[in-house]
């Protein structure tokens, strides 16, 4: 249908060029209606994936601009339908006529979302890498920008595809005992079930367990600097973001709220936290940033504790009451007044740094790249719908599991199977709703 083809403007705003996109099974047909080149052959009658000089010229005959124009047919295209990319001068009111030609003709403005949307449907994407698209256009740095295209090439939900493939074959053959209940029959070998169980259990906790740091580098890694007042937070705060940030100053309790900024080291995202001096208070408005410290100490993913020297360091590290899964790093400040202390007792990482003069700094943020370089070459989750599918996921595999070890009957075994399937299918889309798909697409940026 005419009215299914749809037109937006693809590139993002500034540069010299723009780019439109046209998408559907008349789009080639609208196209040639307003396009005019020294070729008098027709769009549709040229060769596919070939790319035409010429102009676009309204209605009135009148020229718009001079552009070059990309024509695709189906099924070989980036939506798996006939396609016209059209390059012109990035200009608002070109690109404002060139829409309204095309809408003229018969097309109409697309969705947020809807090209991709129909790369979806027509199977060029699965749900995951649809959704990796979206993560490579907002890509800030290096790792985001690795994690996005591992992502939109496949990553894992191809291997996620093939496994489910598997247990549908098992299910299917569990499902026909389940009709010849009464003869006694088993048509699935439950050694080979539970092997590929395993399999599916063993991926999926790898891939759920890397969630958190998915998250974090999808979303800058939260780093906090605490210590004790005037050890020199915001000194170091500073210095790590080459700016005045935070103010400084020699009197206690100065910082009394939570300060915050990136900085991108080694293609990965860091957010420094300031925070206020950890201590005994009576002044309110201190007491709260403290309070506001130990909230943000608890979410960060990397802990700066930060002191001028090492007496009662244990009690302070005890104070803070670390999980196992938090790295916490020594900063030894001020070396420039002091030589440099025995840390040999320590079991944590500690840097001899002077944040006033910057001396060390390189050194602490070479050790910080160096914690999250190899996640940038993993397969890893960032998104939270899927780290919740394959969640949901895993429950039914060791349900399943748990069964087959203790003799459960076969049917509360299919159900458990069955749940599980249900939201691997949802993971990459063979089973979704309309309202799951607006949700995700509706949240994409125009012409993608």
């Amino acid at each position: 249908m005419q009215e299914n083809t749809i037109i937006a403007v693809a590139s993002g705003i500034g540069g010299a060029i723009s780019t439109l996109r046209l998408s559907g099974d008349k789009s080639i047909k609208i196209a040639e209606q307003f396009f005019s080149s020294k070729n008098s052959t027709p769009l549709s009658l040229r060769k596919p994936f070939s790319l035409h000089f010429g102009n676009i010229i309204d209605r009135k005959g009148e020229i718009i601009d001079e552009v070059l124009l990309s024509m695709f047919k189906a099924p070989a295209s980036y939506t798996g339908e006939d396609m016209i990319e059209i390059s012109c001068h990035a200009s608002s009111y070109i690109t404002g006529r060139i829409i309204e030609e095309a809408l003229a003709l018969g097309a109409r403005t697309a969705d947020p979302g809807e090209f991709t949307l129909r790369a979806y449907s027509n199977g060029k994407l699965d749900l995951v890498q649809a959704e990796g698209v979206a993560d490579l256009i907002s890509t800030t740095n290096a790792t985001t920008h690795r994690l996005a295209m591992n992502q939109m090439r496949g990553g894992y939900s191809q291997e996620f595809t093939e496994l489910r493939k598997k247990l549908v074959h098992f299910m299917s053959m569990i499902e026909l005992e389940l009709d010849f209940g009464e003869e006694d029959v088993e048509f699935a070998d439950r050694t080979k079930l539970k092997e590929l169980l395993f399999i599916i259990k063993n991926k999926i906790d790898s891939l759920t367990a890397s969630f958190k740091n998915g998250n974090a580098l999808k979303n800058g890694v939260p780093v906090a600097i605490v210590g004790k007042p005037n050890v020199g937070k915001s000194t170091l705060l500073n210095a790590l973001l080459n700016e005045e940030k935070a103010i400084v100053s020699d009197i206690a309790g100065t910082t009394r709220d939570i300060i915050e900024d990136t900085k991108t080291i080694g293609g990965v995202t860091f957010r420094f936290i300031d925070t206020a001096g950890i201590r005994n208070s009576d002044d309110t408005l201190e007491a709260i940033g403290i309070e506001r410290t130990f909230d943000r100490l608890h979410k960060a993913h990397v802990i700066l504790l930060i002191v001028d020297n090492i007496e009662n360091i244990n009690t302070q590290i005890t104070e803070l009451q670390l999980t196992n899964d938090q790295e916490l790093i020594i900063i030894i400040n001020k070396c420039d007044l002091h030589e440099d202390l025995d840390t040999s007792s320590l079991s944590h990482s500690c840097f001899n740094i002077s944040a006033k003069n910057h001396v060390g700094i390189d050194k602490l943020e070479a050790h910080l790249s160096e914690m999250y370089g190899n996640a940038q070459n993993e397969v890893i989750i960032t998104n939270a719908r899927h780290w919740e599918l394959l969640s949901l996921s895993l429950e039914g595999i060791n349900r399943a599991i748990e069964g087959l070890d203790n003799g459960i009957p076969t049917d509360f075994i299919a159900q458990d199977l069955r749940e599980s399937l249900h939201h691997l299918g949802s993971l990459t889309g063979e089973i979704t709703s309309d309202t799951i798909l607006h949700s995700i697409f509706s949240s994409f940026c125009i012409g993608k």
